[in-house]
């Protein structure tokens, strides 16, 4: 009888935790600076939560980071100082539903909204007719083959593209291998809402510490800010409708992957060859196969699915060894 009683309560417990809503954590010093640091503009009724640095004097260069799943801007932290001291102006975004921006539910998100998105904070920076230099990751990879789509092919982009630099994104759907969490939270209509309430530190510092490098992971600080920028605004609730991008980069492959390789924009991969998201080789050799134009830097076998945070100055040596090559 006793054990009956065990295995019911077991089952309750996750099921009332269902209904709780546990409180988000505290922003630690450094994610508070780097909110502080940031503004904010309003996207269709939404607020966007932005950073905009100004840095090296005599230089008219702008670059605009695009940041990865399920993370935020903050991810570019190691290397927004040395940005700053080679660009005149250094942008980084939350995107909708990421970081310290609205994140709306329910909610249908999009790559197109978060490209649309991109471009409205150009225009809310007066920035639309500069040239930019787009550095994105992961999830940003796919917005800025819509931003780059936008500008090469049916020329309703309201961006003008410098260059473009890439970095361990699942861009062929056919070499992307989500984790289980993912698909998941994707595919189940019964499941997501439950998983997502249950979703906890535990689980999160897993699963990003699945996509790190043995030798790279990062500190408990580190995995906490992570953790901090996902729960702020309930973000949690909102992962099953933002992994849909994984079935839209299915479906739009022919757009996203036809301007990648007819593109005229100068090119550049970053790529962390221990990542399991998009392992190594299969990753690069299609890549470089198919986007004969582009140039490109594979890190030390150690770096993973986060070059920027893993190994930042690997990173901003192969930047900018390709920013000064044209």
């Amino acid at each position: 009888m006793r054990e009956w009683w065990i295995h019911v309560g077991l089952i309750c417990i996750p099921l009332v935790a269902v209904y709780l809503h546990i409180p988000p954590p505290q922003l630690s010093t450094a994610l508070q600076k780097w909110h502080s640091a940031g503004k904010v503009f309003h996207f269709r009724g939404w607020k966007i939560f932005y950073r905009d640095s100004l840095g090296a004097l005599g230089s008219s260069d702008v670059i605009i980071l695009l940041h990865g799943f399920p993370t935020s801007s903050y991810d570019w932290s190691k290397i927004w100082d040395p940005l700053t001291q080679r660009f005149h102006r250094v942008i980084a975004l939350d995107f909708l539903g990421f970081g310290f921006s609205d994140k709306p539910r329910p909610h249908k998100y999009s790559i197109f909204e978060q490209a649309s998105v991109v471009e409205a904070l150009v225009a809310h920076l007066g920035l639309s007719n500069q040239r930019v230099n787009l550095v994105s990751h992961d999830y940003g990879d796919t917005v800025a083959l819509e931003l780059l789509y936008r500008s090469d092919q049916n020329r309703t982009g309201h961006l003008t593209l410098n260059s473009l630099c890439l970095s361990n994104g699942g861009l062929f759907p056919e070499t992307h291998h989500p984790r289980l969490l993912q698909m998941l939270l994707k595919d189940s209509s019964f499941l997501a809402p439950i998983l997502t309430r249950l979703t906890n530190f535990v689980i999160f510092q897993k699963g990003i510490g699945e996509v790190f490098g043995p030798y790279t992971q990062p500190t408990d600080a580190e995995f906490w800010d992570m953790w901090t920028g996902l729960r702020y605004n309930d973000g949690n609730l909102v992962l099953d409708s933002i992994l849909q991008y994984i079935n839209q980069r299915l479906k739009h492959r022919e757009r996203w992957v036809g301007v990648l390789t007819s593109t005229y924009v100068p090119l550049h991969m970053i790529y962390g060859p221990l990542d399991p998201v998009n392992p190594h080789p299969q990753f690069i050799r299609l890549y470089q196969k198919l986007v004969q134009k582009s140039t490109v830097t594979i890190l030390d076998e150690h770096i993973s699915h986060y070059p920027q945070l893993e190994d930042p100055t690997g990173f901003l040596n192969a930047y900018f060894n390709f920013i000064h090559s044209f």
